[in-house]
């Protein structure tokens, strides 16, 4: 009966260390591998690891060093682990060399669509899929309610599709010139 409650005090004090870190420590995993997916597959696994010498951890205070630790093992593990086997094939694919210019040709594009936005606007697009800063961080940095931060981005990203659909398709022309719909004799 002893040994029970012991065991179950082990398990209530790391379900509290879980629940209180968990976030921290999807973060880190982040960091460490690029696939949100594969970040939660980390911390599970470094949970998993961590849980049967949770006892021996004898200052708490380290726990988050010693799941970094454990993480990072993991995913060198994942990486030596991996299959690096060449696949043969009868004809060789084409040699093509990425020069970049589609991706800044794209680049300047958005930049274009984006001088179309508002100030505010176009404020909400940079900071939420630039800066990658969440709804919440965007409301903060910008003075705004969560909800406006939302209404607001979905108007500008309806713009910003709207723009980059016209611009993507030529059809830049001013209504009235000749071209679709116009007669132009």
């Amino acid at each position: 009966m002893a040994a029970d409650s012991a065991i179950d005090g082990k398990t209530l004090d790391f379900e509290e260390y879980v629940r209180a870190r968990q976030d921290s420590l999807l973060r880190s995993a982040r960091r460490l591998v690029p696939d949100p997916v594969d970040a939660q597959d980390l911390v599970q696994t470094a949970l998993c690891r961590t849980f049967p010498r949770w006892e021996r951890i004898a200052d708490k205070g380290l726990a988050d060093a010693y799941m970094r630790r454990v993480m990072i093992n993991t995913r060198t593990e994942w990486w030596r682990a991996r299959k690096l086997d060449e696949v043969p094939t009868e004809n060789l694919p084409d040699a093509s060399i990425d020069d970049g210019t589609e991706q800044h040709a794209d680049r300047a594009m958005l930049l274009g669509a984006l001088a179309v936005l508002a100030p505010k606007q176009r404020q909400v697009v940079v900071l939420r899929h630039w800066e990658q800063m969440s709804t919440e961080e965007t409301a903060k940095a910008l003075g705004m309610s969560i909800g406006t931060v939302k209404s607001t981005l979905h108007r500008a990203l309806a713009r910003l599709r709207e723009e980059l659909e016209r611009t993507a398709y030529g059809q830049e022309h001013v209504e009235g010139e000749p071209g679709e719909g116009a007669c132009a004799a």
